[in-house]
């Protein structure tokens, strides 16, 4: 789960990781109120106006605004933000709408760094990566220039050794230029602690901050956040529900969630209907194969009901991108006969328009089958999960 940059910089405040004063927004009338207390409470007469959306590369697309013009000129710009559908690289055309705004302090800044920390999984631990390109995306980075990026891992025993940050600090040349290079490489090292013990007690799968950056006074600020929690912990975080913006989610994976089924949207056309998260991907990675692309991935668990297989074939066809659905089950606990009634009762009451193949292996397999033959619908039954695939994908172009 995603949250947005005002409630990670809340969440370092708690940490003691500093950050820019700064107030959320859901008005252009509440913009101008807080930029006139940001002006007053820090006697600085910048303040920035920034969008809220789950996604980077705000700044390009139009998001962030820098104002010098006080109070009255940051309420014609949240004015020009406040609803725009923003690009990004990462909203993909289509945008995200702007729906909350985030104004804070302006801070006379001497240089931008990249800081984040993600769960490296070839290492079975935390990576905390560093580098001097701050305010770049760090794919890019990644891309044309690795050597600028520094990683070291946490153990998750000891936790980061301070020795591990001041190799980072001295690395990144934190002190160069300022007025106390020792109090700013140890704010540095302060920090890149702190950020390691938030990530590993809230349970997160990113934590990043871009651009951290160093002020001319010598001082080490988190002017981004960006946290994205590991939904596997959501049993004990209970706060998170408070937290999530349902308007930045996925609707479809919202209902799947209040539904006890997992899905994640995707691009391709052709539906996935599969239990077990294994056989799901393997389903994907056939379809692929075969030259078709999946436009979900669906786990609809391994006791799944008669009315949660409807529910499914209902989820996925509320996307207008999907052109045949493959139903791959495995039964052992689940019996294939369920599925198959399922099947049956969710082609009957949603009227299925669309090419429907469907593989059934385990339990009840025989049963499940003559339900299906049965039924005097127009579905394709397949032998094996490949033959599923080919079957799927032949019936998408055909169409």
């Amino acid at each position: 789960m995603k949250i947005h940059e005002y409630q990670g910089k809340q969440l370092f405040q708690r940490y003691g990781i500093v950050t820019p004063k700064g107030y959320p927004c859901f008005t252009a009338a509440e913009v101008e109120i807080a930029a006139q207390k940001l002006i007053d409470e820090t006697k600085i007469p910048v303040v920035v106006v920034k969008a809220q959306i789950h996604a980077g590369g705000r700044g390009k697309g139009g998001g962030v605004k820098v104002v010098k013009g006080g109070a009255a000129e940051a309420k014609v710009v949240a004015s020009q933000i406040l609803g725009m559908q923003l690009i990004t690289h990462q909203t993909g055309p289509e945008g995200q709408k702007v729906q909350r705004l985030y104004v804070e302090q302006g801070l006379d800044i001497a240089r931008e760094l990249y800081l984040g920390l993600v769960v490296d999984r070839e290492e079975r631990r935390i990576a905390v990566m560093a580098s001097t390109e701050g305010g770049v995306e760090i794919e890019t980075v990644a891309e044309h220039t690795p050597e600028k990026i520094l990683t070291v891992h946490v153990d998750p025993v000891t936790g980061l050794s301070a020795y591990q940050a001041r190799d980072l600090a001295y690395a990144l040349e934190i002190g160069k230029g300022t007025p106390s290079p020792k109090e700013t490489i140890g704010a540095f090292v302060k920090l890149v602690q702190k950020l390691s013990e938030l990530f590993e007690k809230e349970d997160c799968s990113l934590c990043e901050i871009n651009p951290l950056v160093v002020t001319k006074d010598g001082k080490v600020v988190a002017l981004d956040a960006k946290i994205t929690f590991d939904d596997n912990a959501s049993g004990r975080h209970k706060e998170w529900i408070e937290q999530m913006d349902k308007a930045e989610e996925d609707p479809v994976e919202l209902e799947a969630k209040d539904a006890g089924l997992s899905y994640v949207s995707l691009d391709g056309d052709i539906g996935c209907l599969v239990n077990g998260a294994g056989l799901a991907m393997s389903t994907m990675d056939i379809i692929k194969h075969e030259g078709g692309a999946p436009a979900n991935f669906l786990d609809v668990g391994g006791g799944a009901t008669k009315d949660q297989v409807k529910k499914a074939f209902s989820m996925i066809l509320s996307s207008a991108k999907v052109k045949g659905i493959f139903v791959n089950i495995f039964g052992g606990i689940m019996k294939c006969d369920v599925i198959a009634e399922g099947v049956v009762a969710a082609t009957k009451e949603l009227g299925l328009k669309v090419p429907l193949v469907v593989r059934l292996e385990g339990t009840n397999v025989d049963l499940g089958k003559q339900i299906l033959k049965d039924s005097g619908l127009s579905i394709q039954a397949a032998d094996t999960m490949s033959d599923g695939a080919k079957k799927i994908v032949a019936a998408v172009r055909a169409a």
